[in-house]
């Protein structure tokens, strides 16, 4: 058997050194992972294993849901949902200072819910709001931070392909309780910014007031609530017994194809060419990417890293708050370098076993990874949701650290909350008896 330390010095080794000379992460991946297999197996047995394993790893019936839910996601954004949800957002927000900044917060998390992706968001949302608040005299970099550190509620408010990924790599682990435990984390996510904003924004006189003309109100609900009404759809179907998850994800294609084709009529036939297109390389880029985290997986457990990981973990200390502690750190490591599919696919595994030994239950761990994950992807140096939102923004990444400290620390306080009292997210899958 080979040391565990030698094996996981090749993995990690190959795996940066690719990276650092631009090989795209998933054949990082891959290659890191034969390499390591090599140790232990002759090389044409580790290749054909490999190959077996990523293929082996797509056979799932539950995978079905991710391209299903890519495919709705695709529709939604390509349907003008944004600025229907920015106009429902000014309802509640219109008369608080720094209403433009809460109204960017406030339309993240319905459009990130309603497309599962923070990227999305981000761009739709962020592309209405923050031009309108650097007009309204905003600092732009403030602007763009909140549209950076708000994206990512969308992954953590389902329906999200990150929680399916979850249970697929857990054992099976319900799949209703962590999108309804994902919904309060989301959700005190989008609080924490505004918590910020709020501070910013009576600091810097940011007391712009907007409403809508007499009688809108009504209009920009009835268009806004059919949008919302997927995320209801889909975790009530699912909370209720109606249909499974993989049945959801088919559902919500359905659906909002008749919001964008019938009842809003902002796509026609000759889009879903394009909207297809883009699912095909979406669902490709993250199939190929799981397969990938499968072969990690296999030669990290040929080589005995998984247990060496939990040997040194567990044997940092007892106390279970303090291995808590110790995993949130590793995993915002991880999310800092790596994509939050095959992070989720590879560590899962590992880590789970660690700390169900400690009490912690797999619903609550579930919600716990793809939140620490989540920072990663608005967090330098390889996190997407930040390059995009300064794109989208035209402001310069460097420009965003500083106004964007105390939304990573808001966002800490909320994970810090949610990993030392579960019963914060686990009080709504408890209710509604779904664990």
């Amino acid at each position: 058997m080979i040391d565990p330390v030698i094996a996981s010095a090749m993995l990690v080794g190959v795996f940066v050194l690719l990276l650092v000379l631009g090989t795209p992460i998933g054949l990082c991946i891959v290659i890191a992972s034969g390499s390591t297999l090599m140790l232990v197996l002759p090389f044409d047995i580790a290749m054909f294993t490999t190959a077996q394993k990523m293929f082996s790893s797509l056979d799932s019936f539950a995978l079905l849901a991710v391209p299903f839910f890519i495919l709705s996601g695709v529709i939604m954004n390509n349907g003008g949902i944004a600025t229907r949800l920015v106009s429902f957002a000014k309802l509640f927000t219109g008369r608080i200072p720094g209403s433009l900044s809460y109204t960017n917060i406030a339309g993240n998390m319905m459009f990130g819910a309603v497309s599962g992706s923070a990227i999305a968001a981000s761009t739709s949302i962020g592309g209405v709001m923050i031009p309108m608040s650097a007009k309204e005299g905003y600092n732009r970099n403030f602007a763009s931070a909140v549209n950076i550190a708000s994206a990512p509620t969308g992954m953590l408010i389902p329906p999200t392909t990150a929680f399916i990924l979850y249970a697929l790599a857990s054992g099976g682990t319900s799949i209703a309780a962590l999108f309804a435990g994902g919904l309060v984390a989301g959700s005190l996510w989008g609080i924490g910014c505004m918590a910020v904003t709020y501070v910013v924004a009576k600091r810097n006189n940011y007391r712009n007031f907007f409403s809508l003309q007499k009688g809108m109100a009504l209009k920009v609900t009835r268009d806004a609530l059919p949008s919302l009404l997927l995320v209801v759809i889909i975790v009530g179907g699912i909370v209720q017994g109606i249909f499974t998850a993989i049945e959801a994800s088919a559902i919500a294609v359905v659906y909002t194809a008749y919001l964008t084709l019938i009842l809003y009529k902002t796509l026609t036939l000759k889009d879903l060419p394009k909207i297809l297109i883009q699912t095909f390389i979406m669902s490709g880029v993250i199939m190929f990417l799981l397969a990938t985290s499968s072969a990690m997986s296999f030669a990290m457990s040929m080589t005995g890293i998984p247990c060496a990981l939990s040997q040194m973990i567990l044997g940092i200390s007892d106390n279970p708050a303090i291995i808590l502690l110790v995993v949130t750190l590793f995993m915002l490591i991880v999310g800092a370098f790596m994509d939050i599919g095959p992070a989720i696919l590879i560590f899962t595994p590992i880590l789970l076993p660690i700390v169900q030994k400690i009490g912690v239950d797999p619903v609550h761990f579930g919600i716990l990874m793809v939140f620490n994950l989540a920072i990663g992807t608005i967090t330098p140096p390889v996190g997407s949701g930040l390059y995009v939102g300064a794109s989208v923004g035209q402001v310069k990444v460097e420009h965003l650290i500083k106004p964007l400290l105390p939304f990573y620390a808001a966002i800490i306080v909320m994970l810090l909350l949610i990993t030392y009292i579960p019963d914060l997210t686990l009080f709504l899958p408890k209710l509604l008896g779904v664990m």
